[in-house]
């Protein structure tokens, strides 16, 4: 999630993320609260992981901070954004609501 900065509206980075298999998400001009979840998942990896380990490498970072969001964010942490759910088991309620039929 962007904001609508040159870099992040470029051909060229919209190339990019397409050949990765990236969806872009941007905020509304003007609104500050557009990014306010991805700003704070952000903070809350740096300050429940990252700063409390020491990484040898970046390819060292890159693998234990992916698992620890993988294993530890997503799955058992629960998000006062869903619900006070993990984001696994958020998603995994809308998606059972979803393939529920609708009342006639």
């Amino acid at each position: 999630h962007t904001d609508r900065g040159s870099e992040y509206t470029s051909k060229l980075f919209g190339d990019a993320c397409d050949r990765l298999g990236v969806v872009q998400s941007m905020g509304r001009v003007g609104s500050a609260l557009d990014n306010a979840v991805a700003e704070a998942t952000n903070s809350t990896i740096k300050v429940e992981y990252v700063h409390r380990q020491r990484f040898r490498t970046r390819a060292e970072a890159r693998i234990k901070i992916a698992t620890w969001i993988t294993d530890w964010y997503n799955r058992r942490r629960r998000h006062s954004a869903c619900d006070w759910l993990s984001p696994i088991d958020y998603e995994n309620r809308h998606h059972i609501r979803e393939q529920q039929p609708q009342a006639a």
